[in-house]
């Protein structure tokens, strides 16, 4: 059957999403400070964190391209799940409970406190340029799927910014007032939508196939694409076991330990066993998130027979407007945006954060609980949101896909950052000039692994060693600047006299 964008689809759609925003408000009432605007008093119950970890890196490109894996192949991507949970478990022991050793507010401190100022500031700009570049191509990469499903009913021409304007605004709105504690539990609202949502395609799925899921488990399995173990030793497939272990264990110790999104969250639990539950138990949580949306995949290839589509991220939305009745089609649109959301909120709180601790702060000296601070710290948040509204309104597509170039821009300052944190626990001769030209290096050689297809062109003098590094798959990214920042570092800190013992 064939489903349209109904009046009652549009009714779910905008009694989630004002419900949304008015949780989101009524949950700021009382802020007193910075703190609690920014991580909530540490009063947030470790189970809603583990939820909010979990939403925030789920963004619409998960919702939509992760069923689109599995289509295509099998269900090789649960193995960069399980290194996610292992590079949480090292965080979670290493560098969490430096971060529960004083009042800090953003990871970028205890940088400081190791190596200096200008580490922190350095670390930071960095965050908050890569931070706002990849949110913003998130935030226009939710308009796509938005675009195929609702498209008939706006204007041609309209939906895309149009997606991005109510989705924007809405999120701006609640965020703005409701601060840390209204992103961490209307991020517990948007993980139930979006499962839903999840669970709502299982259902439908099943019903379509003559036979249910045990036709299409029995099909897909003499298909080999149940199959979930590759031990492939090269480092040009990314869904191998030793890319998932390792290179995802390395990504998810940047994105977990070094990247204020995420660490920000961490922050708002009451203690340091809060935050670990919350962070290891987040870990086995998106395992069993990213086999939900594999399965779908799965189904969707039984289900249309493996027919040819023009990209992967249309296949799970194609069947959504094809197949799913009215009411549930706007379930799961509110799902995408669900998703979305959440990533956005979390990043205008964090870049907010990172502006108001690592930049404002240490300029005009002010304490952290002056009802001023309080005041810029929303005008930051303020204002990067509107950056990031603006520059998603402005992007134009590219001929790479959109969450290539989201991952992308991530992946070539992650490892510089982790780097930066483990040349300080673990280098204790590297003083703060080695941090910043270890972490500086790092970017630049990144720049060129990550982006060497399309510098290639333009350096035609090393186009070849370029070509050479094209063919790396994405989980390795982190693990490759990671070492060429410690290694940079290491070196440097050879060239100076020894610096007195200290504590890292």
């Amino acid at each position: 059957m064939t489903s349209a964008f109904t009046a009652l689809d549009l009714f779910v759609l905008v009694a989630y999403l004002a419900g949304t925003t008015w949780l989101g408000i009524w949950l700021g009432r009382g802020q007193k400070d910075a703190k609690d605007y920014f991580i909530a008093g540490q009063q947030i119950p470790w189970w809603a964190i583990l939820f909010s970890v979990v939403a925030t890196e789920t963004s619409a490109l998960t919702f939509i391209s992760i069923p689109g894996v599995a289509y295509l192949g099998n269900l090789g991507f649960l193995q960069v799940a399980t290194g996610y949970l292992l590079g949480r478990i090292v965080v979670a022991y290493t560098l969490l409970p430096r971060y529960y050793h004083g009042e800090l507010v953003t990871a970028y401190a205890l940088l400081e406190r190791r190596f200096g100022l200008h580490t922190r500031r350095f670390a930071s700009v960095t965050f908050m340029v890569t931070r706002g570049f990849g949110d913003s191509v998130r935030i226009f990469a939710t308009a796509i799927p938005i675009a195929i499903i609702i498209g008939p009913a706006l204007p041609e021409g309209y939906t895309r910014p149009v997606s991005i304007l109510v989705l924007g605004i809405l999120t701006l709105i609640y965020t703005y007032h409701g601060g840390m504690r209204a992103v961490v539990w209307t991020d517990v609202v948007q993980t139930v939508v979006y499962l839903l949502g999840g669970i709502g395609a299982v259902y439908l799925i099943g019903q379509g196939v003559d036979g249910g899921w045990g036709a299409i488990f029995s099909q897909a399995g003499a298909a080999g694409k149940l199959r979930g173990i590759d031990f492939y030793t090269g480092f040009d497939r990314p869904h191998t076991v030793f890319a998932g272990l390792i290179g995802g264990a390395f990504l998810s110790m940047a994105s977990h330990g070094a990247d204020q999104l995420i660490v920000q969250r961490l922050l708002t639990a009451s203690s340091l066993g809060d935050a670990r539950k919350a962070l290891i138990g987040s870990g086995v949580a998106v395992i069993a998130q990213f086999a939900l949306f594999l399965i779908i995949g799965i189904g969707l290839w039984a289900f249309f027979e493996n027919r040819a589509f023009p990209a992967p991220d249309a296949i799970f939305p194609t069947f959504i407007v094809e197949n799913m009745p009215s009411g549930m089609t706007g379930l799961v649109v509110a799902a995408i945006l669900a998703a979305s959301m959440s990533t956005l909120s979390g990043s205008i709180n964090s870049l907010g954060a990172a502006t108001t601790h690592d930049i404002y702060l240490p300029l005009t000296r002010r304490a952290a609980d002056d009802p001023a601070t309080l005041k810029m710290g929303k005008l930051f948040s303020l204002l990067w949101g509107v950056a990031l509204l603006t520059a998603s309104l402005l992007y134009r597509a590219q001929g790479t896909p959109v969450v290539i170039v989201a991952l992308s821009i991530a992946s070539f300052t992650y490892g510089a950052l982790l780097g930066g944190f483990f040349l300080g626990m673990l280098w204790h001769r590297a003083v703060q000039r080695d941090a910043i030209l270890g972490m500086a290096t790092g970017i630049f050689v990144m720049t060129f692994v990550v982006f060497s297809k399309q510098l290639g062109p333009l350096l035609p003098g090393i186009g070849g060693t370029l070509a050479s590094f094209s063919t790396i798959a994405w989980p390795w990214y982190v693990l490759i600047g990671t070492t060429v920042t410690m290694a940079t570092g290491i070196l440097s800190s050879l060239t100076h006299a020894a610096p007195p013992p200290r504590a890292a």
